[in-house]
Order: structure tokens, then C-alpha cells, then sequence
């Protein structure tokens, strides 16, 4: 490990990540969380798209959004848990340039896909009950194309920019990470070349995503609630859509207001306690991909429906089988 100061012609090709610097000392008890964390992730977003996939009544715009945020989730955790669950139970903390450049990318990569797809679904939300005679012919399989190419154009092209003015910094100094994963900013603050460059990118892309998608999310809603209330619907229609937007809501509250404090902090120089930061770093991706499925799966009427069936019929398969394994038996 080398902390102290090089020469500027020397740059570190390794790191070493130090989450929680000052928990070091019970870092094998902070495994437990974060592994029933990352457990409960997967098996709770795989069971998420393994109902809207069996479901054929769920095979609809809005629960297909839901099933690739599930998948998008499980990818962004799976970047950084096990990893940062390696270094915690064997001190196997060391990263290459690389490898550290590789993670930032498809950690943030995978972040600014979640908020487009957010934003995708406030929008459908927004034609579905604002516009629902036209909903067939807006949220139709081309503009579905379309929003995936948007979503790679944007994603790639910024990211990949992010990364790029990071990789092209010296790092003549310490080179500990302080986080538990490589984040942006945590490695940038390492370099000893000016880095305005990749503060500047970093807040290019808090406005780009943070900055656009949450007025056009607020804007939808604002909408919708509008519409709700003005119309002579059913009291059942009309708690339906503050059921299905509050939901919406919630997830997105959790992703854009912890996500923007952390990118901020960095950006801005807010002092906020190491530990803390690197906690805050942590939630703003393994908060919203654990309460995901709760929120989409037991708030969601038709999709807690198709769960209940599935379990239904695998019950009477069972039973079936038995059943008749006993039958046999007695002849």
C-alpha cells in the first residue's frame, strides 16, 4: 500500500478500498447486513420478474418497465456487494486502475438507466390515465425501441465520458479509496492533476439526469393528480391512482434524494463524515433495489394477484402429485 507522496511522473495502477474506516475492526459483523442485504435483493426481484413472466395478463408496457428496473437492480448490487463483501470478510481490497475504472462505469451506467427508467414509467403512467384513449397507439412497441435507444445514447455517452476524464487523471498521492466501492468522486479527490475537469462532468450529469428527469417526473404527476381530481370517476378509480402513484413516488424520493446528496457532497465540498457519505453512497443503490419488490409486488393489486395464483397452482400440482404417488402406493 502506498500513501505517502510520489513523484508527479509515478501513478498508481492499484487502489485499495477502505469502507467505514472507522469500523476496520468489525468489518466481518458489517458483511452480515449487506450479505442478507444483496440476498434479499435477488431473491425478491427474481421472484418479481418471475411472476410478471408467467403472468400473461402482466405482459404490458408498465410490468415489463417494472421487470427490466428488477433486472436493473440486481445488475447495479451485483457490481458492488460482492466485491465490497470480499474485501470485508478477507481483507481483499485491492482494485486495479481498471477494474476501478470498469465498476465506476457500470455502477453509475446502470444508476442513470434506472432513472430513465423511472421516467419512462411516470410517463406511461401520465398517458394511461391522462390520455387512455391513446395509450395503444403512444406506449406501443416502437416508441419501446426508442426508449431503449435513448437510454443507451444518454447512458453510454455520458458515462463513458465520466470515466474518461477519471482515467486520464495522475494519482501521485495515497492511493486509498476511501468507499467501499469506486465511486466517482471518492477516486477523483485521489488525483493530483486539476481535477475542474471531472467535477464539471460530474455535475453535467447530476443536472442531465437529476436536473430533467425529475421536473418531467413531477410534471406527469402533477398531471395525473389533476386529472384524477377533476374527473367524475368511481372513489375506487380514483384511489387507484393515488395508490399507483404514491407507489411510484416513494421508490423515486428514495433514488433521486439520497443519490443527489451523495453526488453533491462530492461535487460541492459538503463536509459530511466519511462513514456517513460512504452509508448514503451504499443505501442510494441497495435501498430502492430491496424495497422495489415490496413496493411494486404487495402495493401492486395485479401483481400480488399473479403471485397468488402461481402459488395456487403449484399448490394443487403438489397435492396432486401426492395424491396420486398415494394412490399408486395403496395398489
Amino acid at each position: 500500500m502506498l500513501e505517502a507522496p510520489l513523484s508527479r511522473n509515478f501513478s498508481h495502477s492499484t487502489f485499495v478500498l477502505r469502507g467505514f474506516p472507522s469500523l476496520q475492526k468489525h468489518r466481518r459483523l458489517l458483511a452480515l447486513p449487506f450479505s442478507a442485504s444483496y440476498l434479499l435483493v435477488l431473491l425478491g426481484n427474481s421472484l418479481l420478474v418471475y411472476v410478471v413472466r408467467s403472468v400473461e395478463s402482466l405482459h404490458s408496457p408498465m410490468y415489463l418497465l417494472i421487470c427490466t428496473l428488477c433486472f436493473v437492480d440486481m445488475l447495479v448490487v451485483t457490481t458492488i456487494i460482492p466485491n465490497m463483501l470480499l474485501g470485508f470478510l478477507f481483507n481483499w481490497n485491492e482494485i486495479s486502475l481498471v477494474g476501478c475504472l470498469t465498476q465506476m462505469f457500470f455502477t453509475h451506467f446502470m444508476s442513470s438507466v434506472e432513472s430513465t427508467l423511472l421516467l419512462a414509467m411516470a410517463l406511461d403512467r401520465y398517458v394511461a390515465i391522462c390520455r387512455p384513449l391513446r395509450y395503444n397507439e403512444i406506449i406501443n412497441s416502437s416508441m419501446l425501441v426508442r426508449l431503449v435507444l435513448f437510454t443507451l445514447v444518454r447512458s453510454v455517452s455520458i458515462m463513458a465520458t465520466l470515466v474518461g476524464l477519471a482515467g486520464s487523471l495522475q494519482f501521485c498521492g495515497s492511493n486509498v479509496i476511501q468507499h467501499c466501492y469506486c465511486d466517482h468522486m471518492a477516486l477523483v479527490s485521489l488525483a493530483c492533476d486539476s481535477t475542474s475537469r471531472s467535477g464539471a462532468a460530474g455535475l453535467a450529469v447530476i443536472i442531465c439526469f437529476v436536473g430533467l428527469d425529475i421536473p418531467i417526473i413531477f410534471f406527469s404527476y402533477m398531471k395525473i393528480l389533476s386529472v384524477v381530481l377533476r374527473s367524475a370517476a368511481a372513489g375506487e378509480d380514483r384511489r387507484k391512482a393515488f395508490h399507483t402513484c404514491s407507489t411510484h413516488l416513494i421508490v423515486m424520493m428514495c433514488f433521486y434524494l439520497v443519490g443527489s446528496i451523495t453526488f453533491l457532497s462530492h461535487n460541492l465540498n459538503i463536509p459530511i463524515p466519511t462513514d456517513i457519505n460512504n452509508s448514503m453512497g451504499l443505501m442510494y443503490i441497495l435501498f430502492p433495489a430491496t424495497i422495489n419488490p415490496i413496493i411494486y409486488g404487495v402495493r401492486t393489486k395485479e401483481i400480488r394477484n399473479g403471485f397468488l395464483r402461481i402459488f395456487k397452482n403449484r399448490a394443487k400440482k403438489i397435492m396432486t402429485v401426492k395424491v396420486s404417488s398415494a394412490g399408486k402406493g395403496k395398489s
